[in-house]
């Protein structure tokens, strides 16, 4: 029996498409690094300049849903239309989609946007008050960072009238990341490569995110079926976004338009704590399409994380300790939610235990393997890759300045919450996802200050710049692009080196298009999170424990066992009994602040999922199916069309969605 939460057509996509489906071509190869290029190009522009809509902040890569509608609903319909021999098949427009999401983790908050200020903050934030010169500057390497001040002033300020941008001050620190950065994605797309088959295969996981291009993909593909762009359910559900939308973004241009308010927030707890009341299109299309029990247990788990935090305020409970500005409210919740994560990931592998087995076997050329030929890598290549990436990693942080024992518990602990955060994502259809907490303040937590010493707390902040504020990277586009790799046929080998091109176009892009602006506008004058908040805060966080060293907390050993140990109970009595309605992905990230933001998203999305299969069943389900589409496409195509509009007008500021 399937699951109302899963994509039954998918698995099967390519058999039933026929002749449209074939091995990916040049041509799909050649869209993919196009979209690639765009992105990196533009999500910084108008993150940066026009200050728009985020159209690559989170999961829900809203950038590569936009313009793939525009390629699959608007190029390629044209060309089907008019020279049907130009048009790109579904395997075609697969690979490009695959490409688009991958690149779309990289350009702001997945990388680029991240690297760039965090590696020049030290030398132009630093104050005799905050004291960096002395506890900061010193232990950073100097190949992190451009050693030039006036590449780093103008970068935050801005050139004068006839000054050059130093490209050559950045070529050091370029190159010595680049490695670090392409080894951490290698090393993600292969983990994900080994892990596919069992999440899509044996455990049929939602994987949402994937659901809308899926259908866009095939919608010009001749099926038996109608094509989803002409159900009528698909564009009820766009609508609404999409009016509500047009309604804000036309307010920017007519003031006297009436404003159209989508959260609201009440004081509760005397005045400690707020309720916050977020109406997500997206959101809600997502989680109609995730698997039930999760999608119940992120609320419900939230809501019992916001009434305990409010009776601590009102007793005044208080657990201090400063982990870093990211993850859960409370350091309890986040000692608990780092356990929780742990044994998510853990008891997943043990799930998976013979599958990756089976996977060895395959690789060692043993007797019994796993078939891999539907696979982007061979088994070998793949554990071979998450290998040599980790030793390739470990290596690095070591010369970065962290000592050897500390930096295996920090890339450790890294590693499961990108494993982690991407299974959550796949299972619930959580496409805006926080961990409860970041590896740096976990592991510095566990072990005391003292362990890492000056240089490898340096380190750890340098480092915020791919282990912190985690709201999207390739590992998880990677994930959900393998699934959409199912609908094409032939050898799947080249996708992984499209894969790879993509990250590479986005990065170079991103890079390039990043510094222009800084250089031309001033950083300070850009988005004032990535340039200022941002960058700032893993510094401070550095220099508090270099001149207040803490020692190993044992109370924050044992609540995370204690989440450890409640997630394992939960995961154990959803595998015993059917009907137990707990899910260990609620109690995961349901205490963090992203939650708190969507939790009555996912009141809604499950209260309509129940409402609709316990009187409709599976048909019911499936017929309202394309509404809930229809809201995400609405919402993400309204916020592209009116970046581009603003950024041909000038209007800037003009921010139609957020989360």
């Amino acid at each position: 029996m399937v699951s109302p939460g899963s994509d039954p057509t998918l698995p099967q996509a390519a058999e039933r498409l026929g002749r449209d489906v074939h091995p990916p071509r040049a041509r799909g190869f050649v869209a993919g690094a196009v979209g690639a290029a765009v992105l990196g190009l533009g999500v910084p522009y108008g993150t940066m300049v026009v200050r728009g809509s985020y159209m690559d902040l989170d999961f829900s890569t809203p950038g590569a849903i936009f313009l793939f509608f525009v390629l699959s609903g608007g190029l390629n319909a044209l060309l089907h239309r008019l020279v049907p021999k130009l048009a790109l098949s579904t395997g075609e427009l697969a690979v490009a989609y695959i490409m688009m999401v991958v690149a779309c983790a990289v350009p702001t908050m997945g990388l680029t946007a991240q690297l760039l200020p965090i590696i020049t903050a030290p030398y132009y934030y630093a104050t005799p008050e905050n004291r960096w010169e002395e506890l900061i500057v010193p232990h950073l390497r100097p190949w992190l960072s451009p050693q030039s001040s006036f590449a780093i002033s103008r970068f935050y300020e801005g050139l004068k009238a006839g000054e050059h941008i130093p490209w050559g001050a950045w070529l050091t620190p370029l190159v010595h990341w680049l490695p670090f950065l392409l080894a951490l994605h290698i090393t993600g797309i292969c983990a994900m490569v080994l892990l596919r088959a069992q999440w899509a295969g044996r455990e049929r996981l939602a994987y949402p995110l994937v659901q809308l291009p899926t259908e866009l993909a095939r919608a010009r593909a001749g099926l038996p079926e109608r094509s989803i762009l002409r159900s009528p359910a698909l564009w009820i559900g766009f609508a609404l976004p999409f009016a509500v939308g047009s309604l804000i973004g036309l307010r920017a241009y007519v003031p006297s338009m009436p404003s159209v308010k989508l959260d609201w927030s009440f004081p509760c707890w005397r005045n400690t704590l707020s309720l916050i009341l977020r109406i997500s299109f997206p959101m809600i299309g997502f989680f109609y399409l995730a698997n039930t029990e999760a999608v119940f247990s992120l609320w419900l788990f939230n809501l019992l994380s916001w009434v305990a935090r409010g009776e601590m305020n009102i007793l005044g409970v208080e657990y201090r300790e400063d982990l870093g500005i990211y993850g859960s409210p409370s350091p309890i919740f986040a000692h608990l939610g780092m356990g929780a994560i742990t044994a998510l990931v853990l008891s997943g592998l043990w799930t998976a235990r013979r599958h990756l087995a089976a996977a060895v076997r395959r690789a060692l050329g043993r007797p019994g393997g796993a078939d891999d030929s539907e696979e982007v890598l061979p088994y070998r290549a793949a554990l071979l890759g998450i290998g040599g990436g980790v030793v390739f990693m470990g290596w690095w942080l070591v010369a970065a300045g962290i000592p050897p024992l500390p930096m295996a518990l920090f890339l450790v602990w890294a590693l499961i919450l990108f494993v982690g955060l991407t299974r959550i994502v796949v299972e619930s259809g959580m496409a805006e996802a926080v961990a409860a907490s970041i590896s740096a303040g976990a592991s510095v937590s566990a072990i005391g200050s003292g362990a890492f010493g000056s240089g490898g707390l340096v380190a750890l902040a340098a480092n915020y710049v791919w282990s912190a504020d985690i709201r999207t990277f390739v590992t998880a586009s990677a994930a959900n692009g393998l699934r959409m790799a199912d609908l094409t046929t032939g050898t799947r080998r080249p996708i992984f080196w499209a894969m790879l091109a993509a990250v590479c176009i986005a990065i170079g892009s991103s890079v390039w298009i990043t510094l222009v602006m800084a250089y031309r506008h001033g950083g300070v004058n850009l988005n004032s999170w990535f340039f200022q908040g941002g960058p700032v805060a893993p510094y401070n966080w550095a220099a508090s424990k270099i001149a207040n060293p803490t020692p190993p907390n044992v109370s924050g050993w044992l609540l995370t066992g204690a989440g450890a140990a409640f997630t394992a109970f939960l995961a154990l009595m959803r595998q015993r009994y059917v009907w137990w309605p707990f899910h260990p992905v609620g109690f995961t990230v349901g205490t963090t602040w992203i939650m708190d933001q969507i939790w009555l998203s996912a009141f809604i999305a499950w209260l309509l999922k129940v409402l609709i299969v316990r009187y409709g069943g599976l048909r019911g389900f499936r017929m309202l199916r394309p509404a809930f589409l229809g809201l995400v496409l609405g919402q993400f195509t309204c916020s592209g069309m009116w970046l581009v509009i603003d950024a041909l007008t000038g209007q800037r500021g003009n921010t139609i969605f957020w989360i």
